[in-house]
């Protein structure tokens, strides 16, 4: 999908800034003394990052401008500040960077296919299952007992439906956008991704059962029923997960989802959103990352922050509907390695093509790709998105099993026990295809990340947006009307919508997911690394 307005994704230096602040004055032409006077005073929303919180604020303050975020696991805040006073904020002594905090929206990136046709390089769809639990073992673990009860996943995404699959599961959240619920999935992504994670397959007789389906989930909602946000959102998401393992214990909130990213090729030790999800890593939750869906577009296509090399990045494999692991494939968008500090990518790689999952009845794709709906309270679609939900619910099995365990003790495990494809390669199915049933009954102690030098943050955040501001691997529609992952990255989206046109038809897989938004220069890349098919 594509953002409609990204971040603007570039640093303003001092003498950009200039340039911003008079660009006001010169949108429509010749003004007179008071109509320029009433634009310089006109409030625009930036985040100014400093040395440290205190210092981004007092400049803030200095210069008429008031704080509306505070982001103090990047070492920022978000503001509102007089336009004429921009440059000033910038030249404050202890000011790093002052960005603007535009939002983005999801559109496509990629043109819609020929009828009957997947794009190049894509498995061809098949009737969707939800047979990626038996593929994984976490079936065999359910018969013993082991189903994630006790363990809380955190998913950042479009928000999590009130269904029958997850009653009284949804323990908690916060609403980043103006939708005031974190209940209500006016887009549909996140629900799916829910889904996925821990669905207990109540609509469905117990046909369509998520990975953990007795695990809790905390919904960290930014982005309402247009797929829109921005990376202050993102940010505050990663933020409140790590306030909320802190206030509520009880929780036991260890695993984070995060089905989106950003192509900036900047270093990990100095990405600001790097840093965020070490932070979110440090305190003790595994963070999983789509690791993007622009894998036809060759090697180096992880996106960030799945180029972390702390976190658990996952690619898609293309399960081709059978329990069996020996018919496996890779699906042909998942992202590619290395990344551009050279480190291998993805970590692993889980099924991502055809899946089935629940359905946010009336949301965005709901309403727009109805042939993708399974019977009446499910959905199918693929992506880097899904193949995510899928280890994020295999780490809460094995955390169930082992709730001692660290996140890099977690991490090692699934990389550990994974099963490579054949042929292997470390930079397309990194360690290999997710084995829960083999992780969670390791006996091994031992940790991955060894000798990782930790992110400092010390680049912009426009620097971190790319040519888009956060993709939202989401998912489109392929020509069975299957979904496909999209992002929700691009600067504005980065295509039309999602990935596509839409999703995966002129709308969605063509377009807006699957086509210029989000399989294209959005939230699939900008967007939300999903499709619906």
């Amino acid at each position: 999908m594509s953002l409609i307005a990204s971040l603007a994704g570039r640093r303003l230096g001092r003498g950009a800034v200039a340039l911003l602040a008079a660009s006001v004055l010169l949108l429509s032409g010749p003004t007179h003394a008071s109509d320029r006077s009433a634009a310089a005073r006109r409030l625009v929303s930036v985040i100014v990052q400093g040395l440290n919180p205190a210092t981004a604020r007092d400049a803030v303050e200095r210069h008429g401008g008031t704080v509306t975020d505070e982001l103090p696991i990047i070492d920022a805040v978000g503001a509102r500040v007089p336009a004429d006073a921009v440059a000033a904020v910038q030249g404050e002594a202890g000011v790093r960077a002052v960005t603007p905090n535009a939002a983005v929206h999801v559109q496509s990136a990629k043109p819609k296919p020929p009828p009957n046709k997947e794009p190049a390089g894509i498995t061809p769809a098949h009737p969707p299952t939800a047979v990626y639990r038996s593929v994984l073992g976490a079936d065999l673990l359910g018969i013993e007992g082991t189903d994630g009860q006790g363990v809380t996943v955190a998913v950042v995404d479009t928000g999590i439906a009130d269904v029958p699959d997850l009653a009284g599961r949804v323990i908690d959240g916060i609403d980043f956008t103006g939708d005031h619920d974190y209940r209500l999935d006016g887009f549909g992504h996140g629900s799916f991704v829910a889904g996925i994670v821990a669905g207990d397959g109540t609509s469905s007789h117990g046909k369509y059962v998520g990975v953990a389906p007795g695990a809790d989930l905390v919904s960290l909602k930014i982005a309402g029923a247009d797929g829109a946000s921005n990376i202050v959102e993102v940010i505050k998401a990663l933020q409140a997960a790590i306030a909320m393992k802190t206030a509520h214990p009880e929780y036991n909130l260890r695993v984070l989802n995060l089905s989106l990213g950003t192509d900036s090729k900047t270093t990990y030790l100095l990405s600001p959103l790097d840093q965020a999800v070490e932070e979110v890593w440090n305190a003790g939750i595994v963070v999983v990352v789509s690791s993007s869906n622009l894998g036809q577009q060759g090697a180096g296509t992880v996106t960030k922050p799945a180029d972390d090399p702390l976190v658990v990045t996952v690619g898609a494999i293309d399960d081709l509907g059978t329990a069996t692991r020996t018919d496996d494939v890779m699906a042909g968008f998942s992202g590619k390695g290395p990344t551009q500090d050279g480190f291998h990518k993805p970590d692993v790689v889980a099924s991502g093509r055809s899946l089935v999952s629940l359905r946010a009845p009336g949301s965005a794709i709901d309403t727009r790709y109805p042939k993708s709906r399974v019977g009446a309270s499910y959905f199918r679609g693929s992506g880097t998105s899904f193949s995510t939900a899928v280890a994020s619910g295999a780490a809460a099995l094995v955390l169930e099993s082992n709730p001692l365990l660290s996140p890099d003790q977690v991490k090692a495990r699934l990389m550990d026990t994974a099963v490579p494809l054949s042929p292997h390669d470390a930079d397309v199915d990194g360690a290999g295809s997710v084995d829960a049933y083999g992780a969670a009954h390791s006996v091994s102690l031992r940790a991955a990340n060894a000798g990782v030098l930790p992110s400092v943050g010390g680049a912009t955040l426009a620097d971190d947006c790319g040519s888009v501001c956060v993709q939202v691997h989401t998912d489109g529609v392929d020509a069975l009307g299957n979904l496909v992952t999209v992002d929700l990255t691009d600067p504005d989206w980065a295509g039309s919508s999602w990935w596509g046109s839409s999703w995966w038809d002129s709308t969605w897989t063509g377009s807006s997911w699957w086509g210029s938004s989000w399989w294209g220069s959005s939230w699939w890349g900008e967007r939300w690394y999903g499709a619906w098919e």
